[in-house]
């Protein structure tokens, strides 16, 4: 496994080049600042030895050189490096005053904590762990992990690693995964393979497909000229199992997945909102099509302006197959979002007004959780996330709707949105307005659609 001894250095990848146009240099935000982290989190079951714990965080940042990894700009040369392993930080904090009865939400409050306090992109590795102890058999471990280098999907890698390599140290038969693909060769696969990164089919599809359109934003309450504080919180709440279910079942209806079903909920909420019809939804993706990367740590994700016209449809189900024509079309056809900016700059035009921006719209689709599994000899769960926050993880400008289909059969929302562009009030009106298109298209959806 490489390991080098001095730092290497290599070329950014699309993501990187896009989180760089986001960057202004501030020192206490941006996507390269100390509030732009991911994190995930356990409750454990059994004796956490934390020494093996460092020695085993140590094996992952050995195993993802991304965690070990500076995006490096020298006048316009942008590059990145990759230096030698370093040991990774572990916190303990004392939890044992907390009653049993209340120990759930406290799990949940350490991790609004530390999502909410800085973790800069210096010193390296780009992992730090904390362990908050109940007592001996129970605590809740956090991994936290610089945003700009770790996506939604590679956070579950890290995780599922750790785990095992914390089991392999105390002694378990774990077998050692095969050695992953490493995020430097994506970013040079995509530098040099021009012509199947961005194929000129591909270019002159997004260049058809997008003329004239606009994408979807919403009003703000704070102009940006208003040059208020930045800050970003997070609005949680929960779509009950029977909305949830009527999803699922009008995805099979129409040969369509979840996020596909909600994203035509979502054109549906648009077209109220503003009256128009010819809509574009910022989507993110993985962009994980190659199976050597699917094991592999770094920011992968990409956006995909998804662009539906809803004029005419008679009911939801209409929409639903217009979105779903929408999504495969995209889809076989993905760029990375900087080549189809090239091809249709204009898209992007109505998020630079002084009282609109951008609201991006996902649903998680992430290869594995463990959740409720035995690895070595500590038994691990997931923290259910229900608490909203005041300060979280920065998102770069508007708002990110992130659903989540959950175990127990709801669906987990999350609502990031900047304050000084939006208030708590107007991001709740519209988490309202859009479980109500839900209730009004998803469990009929055949009746006559009202836009």
């Amino acid at each position: 496994m490489s390991n080098p001894t001095s730092a290497q250095r290599f070329p950014v990848s699309y993501a990187q080049q896009m989180l760089c146009l986001f960057d202004a240099g501030e020192e206490d935000s941006g996507p390269f600042g100390p509030r732009h982290n991911i994190t995930w989190s356990w409750r454990v079951r059994g004796r956490v030895d934390t020494a093996t714990l460092v020695e085993a965080m140590g094996d992952v940042v050995v195993r993802h050189e991304a965690l070990r990894t500076r995006i490096v700009r020298d006048g316009d040369d942008l590059y990145q490096s990759v230096l030698p392993a370093s040991p990774a930080q572990l916190s303990e904090v004392d939890l044992s005053a907390v009653a049993p009865e209340d120990r759930d939400r406290r799990a949940e409050e350490l991790i609004i904590e530390l999502e909410g306090s800085p973790f800069p992109m210096e010193p390296l590795p780009l992992l730090r762990a904390v362990l908050g102890r109940f007592d001996e058999q129970d605590s809740v471990l956090v991994l936290i992990m610089h945003h700009a280098a770790v996506d939604g999907w590679s956070a579950q890698v890290i995780a599922r690693d750790t785990a095992e390599a914390y089991a392999r140290r105390r002694g378990h038969d774990v077998a050692e995964r095969p050695e992953p693909g490493q995020y430097r060769d994506f970013a040079v696969w995509q530098r040099e393979s021009v012509a199947e990164v961005v194929p000129e089919t591909a270019l002159a599809f997004w260049r058809q497909k997008l003329d004239g359109a606009r994408m979807a934003t919403a009003t703000t309450d704070f102009p940006r000229s208003a040059d208020l504080p930045k800050n970003t919180a997070v609005l949680r709440y929960t779509i009950d199992s029977d909305l949830t279910a009527a999803v699922r079942a009008a995805g099979r209806a129409n040969r369509s997945t979840p996020f596909i079903v909600l994203l035509a909920a979502y054109y549906v909420l648009l077209a109220r909102r503003t009256g128009g019809t010819d809509l574009v939804v910022p989507t993110i993706g993985a962009h994980r099509k190659q199976a050597q990367f699917h094991d592999a740590v770094g920011n992968f994700t990409n956006f995909l302006p998804l662009r539906t016209d809803v004029a005419d449809a008679a009911t939801f189900q209409d929409v639903i197959q217009r979105t779903r024509a929408t999504f495969l079309e995209a889809y076989s056809r993905e760029i990375p979002f900087l080549e189809v900016l090239g091809a249709a700059p204009a898209v992007m035009a109505p998020a630079a007004e002084d009282d609109q921006a951008l609201v991006a719209f996902q649903v998680l689709q992430l290869p594995f959780t463990l959740d409720g599994e035995t690895v070595g000899d500590l038994e691990l769960r997931t923290v259910p996330r229900r608490l909203s926050q005041e300060r979280a993880t920065e998102i770069p400008d508007g708002a990110l709707w992130q659903l989540d289909i959950s175990a127990e059969g709801e669906i987990s929302a999350y609502l990031g949105f900047n304050t000084h562009k939006f208030t708590e009030v107007t991001m709740r009106a519209m988490a309202d307005e859009f479980t109500q298109v839900l209730k009004d298209t998803v469990l009929d959806p055949q009746a006559p659609l009202r836009l």
